[in-house]
């Protein structure tokens, strides 16, 4: 799938504002920045949500869809995770960049999961 085609079903999990109680991270690189914001409950992830900057199409989709991957999860295997957003994506040319964002997007996790 194409990252604009992700895009045009909707972003289910972005928020505009932090949201206050819930574990949170924060990755900054270059002009990207993503803050992830995570529930759990009884050592499961139940909710997964992110603010992300709007100018990177990439990173909203891939940030949505490891949203999606994480709920319900008890134990996270990081590589497993970017193996599924890169097939998930693989049809988009810039495999690099979709890469990277994969990267923020699991930086952000570790500080929100106290792994950092």
């Amino acid at each position: 799938m194409k990252v604009d085609e992700y895009l045009k079903a909707g972003l289910k999990n972005e928020v505009s504002e932090s949201l206050e109680g819930l574990m949170s991270g924060l990755c900054k690189e270059g002009c990207h920045r993503l803050e992830l914001f995570i529930k759990k409950e009884n050592d499961a992830i139940v909710d997964c949500k992110f603010k992300a900057t709007k100018r990177c199409k990439k990173l909203l989709a891939v940030s949505d869809f490891l949203c999606e991957e994480l709920k319900g999860k008890t134990s996270i295997d990081k590589n497993a995770l970017k193996q599924k957003a890169l097939e998930h994506f693989k049809e988009e040319k810039e495999k690099d960049k979709v890469e990277n964002r994969i990267d923020i997007f699991l930086s952000a996790l570790d500080e929100a999961l106290g792994k950092a």
